[in-house]
Order: structure tokens, then sequence, then C-alpha cells
């Protein structure tokens, strides 16, 4: 494969993110530090094991990086490629090391889903929390549906609930881009089901979507349907009132059974995690599934 070839296969890799740099920098003095597009890149991407073996043996230096500060590390988890990216690290690869769009090794593997990459980056000291809000792991996995990167990210300690100020919080870019099954993992997880960004919530977002799985899933756990978003409008009132989502609207403008309202209480009761929590409980199976929505 030439160069071309090469740096756009990377582009179109890095999607979001940062992208392979094909210009050239004079500086000798940088040429130790700062490459082009590099075979330890290449070999990295596109899961190359051996040849990457072979690179490093013959002296490539693993923290090699683009203009755009792309290190061979954020490509092989951006690929999803475990076993070279343990081997990078095993080699000294920096585990936080940030691209110019802040992107770490770890969001590259919640970009690609891919939860060995995340296990081992943590093994070896990755933060969890993200050197600046324009990439959050826990919002890209929950926008690209990766719900063991969620599950994996909520039972090692990230806040869910992180609410950033032009995505908002993790639940509501589940809800916005249409992830279901992220949101119930947020959701099981302990993440506030009325917090989303600023003003609109997670179910203004399902609503905008018109999604009944959403709406249901979320007012389950209750969610506000009466909350007002900056244009004062209701959830309900996104929704056109004869659509399936308005019929559903209207089935639950009413009170809350005594059942839901016993099963939120106890929800709030246990705080986060409440899906680990009441699994342990010596109660009936009937009696558990309910309250964890099963």
């Amino acid at each position: 494969m030439d160069d071309e070839g090469t740096n756009q296969s990377a582009s179109k890799l890095q999607g979001a993110g940062g992208q392979a740099s094909a210009t050239s920098l004079s500086n000798p003095l940088m040429r130790d530090f700062v490459s082009d597009w590099s075979p330890l890149h290449d070999a990295s991407i596109h899961g190359r094991l051996l040849t990457l073996k072979k690179l490093i043996k013959q002296g490539s230096d693993v923290n090699l990086v683009t203009a755009d500060q792309v290190s061979p590390l954020h490509e092989a988890c951006l690929g999803g490629h475990a076993a070279c990216a343990s081997v990078l690290l095993k080699h000294g690869a920096q585990v936080n090391g940030a691209t110019v769009d802040w992107h770490t090794p770890l969001f590259s593997a919640c970009v690609s889903g891919s939860v060995a990459c995340l296990n081992l980056l943590l093994q070896h000291g990755a933060s969890l929390h993200p050197p600046c809000d324009l990439a959050s792991p826990i919002h890209e996995a929950a926008k690209r549906g990766h719900v063991q990167c969620v599950e994996f990210l909520a039972s090692r300690g990230v806040n869910i609930d992180h609410n950033i100020k032009h995505l908002g919080t993790p639940l509501y870019v589940a809800c916005e881009n249409q992830q279901v099954n992220c949101a119930k993992k947020l959701l099981e997880s302990g993440a506030n089901v009325n917090s989303g960004k600023g003003l609109d919530s997670p179910l203004h977002a399902a609503a905008r979507n018109r999604s009944a799985e959403l709406v249901t899933l979320l007012i389950d756990f209750g969610a506000d349907i009466w909350v007002k978003n900056d244009e004062s409008k209701r959830p309900m009132e996104l929704v056109p009132p004869g659509s399936p989502v308005g019929r559903l609207f209207l089935q639950k403008e009413g009170p809350l059974s005594l059942m839901q309202l016993c099963r939120l209480c106890i929800r709030r009761c246990f705080g986060h995690k409440q899906h680990q929590k009441i699994a342990g409980l010596l109660l009936p199976d009937e009696l558990k599934h309910f309250l964890l929505h099963v």
C-alpha cells in the first residue's frame, strides 16, 4: 500500500477523530519526536502483530506521533487490536497521550467498541476522566451503541452523569442517537433519568426521535413527562397527538401506579448500580425481575 492510500485509510478509520497528517515537518530537530504516518502506525491500525514486533525490535519508537499527535497506541485501539495495544504498552507506549482533538487511546477504544482494549488501558493506568470535554469516552460509547463499553466503564467508576455543555449526559446522547440498549444499561447503572442537555431531558430527545421504545423505557425508570425544555415545551408536545408515541404519552399522563411508585422508591434507596445490588437480595425471582425491569 502506498503512503497516500495508507493516509486515506487512516483518515476513514479516525471518523470523528483526528486524522493522520500528510504534512512533512522541515525542522530536523523534531524528527525524533514527530513523524508522518509510519510503518508502526500502519501495523497498529491493521492489527499486524508480527510486523509490529519486528519494527519495535528494529528500534522503532512506540511513542512516535504524527503531526496531529496520533500514536501507534491510538491506532491499535481505534482498530480494536488488543494484542497490538498490549505489545505497545509493554514497550512503554504512553497510555494517556492525547491527539490534537483530545482523543486518548481510551477514547479510541470506545470508538471501536473494544472492551479488551479498555481493560488493557486501565490496567496500565489510563485515566477514566477525559483531558477535555471534547472527547469523553463514555459519551462516545453511548453514542455508538457499544453497550459492553458502557457497562465496563460504569463498573470501573466513571461518572455516568457527566454533563458536557455541548453534548449533555451519556444518557441524553444515547437517547439522541436512539441507542436503546445503552440507555437501558446507563439507567440500570443509576444514571439520572431526567438529566439531559440543559433543560432538554432524555425524554425530550426520545420524543423528538419518536422512539416509543425509549419513551417507555424512560418513563418506566421515572422520567418526568411534565418537564419543560428551554422552549417551554413538554416531551409530549414534540410529537403529533395522533402518532403512536403521542398516544403513548396520553396513556402515561395519569398518576403512577402504586407498584411503579414502590419500584422507583426502592431503586432510589439503592442508589447507583441498583442492578448489581438488587440481584443479590434474598427475594423471589419474580420480584427481583420487576425491580430490575427484566
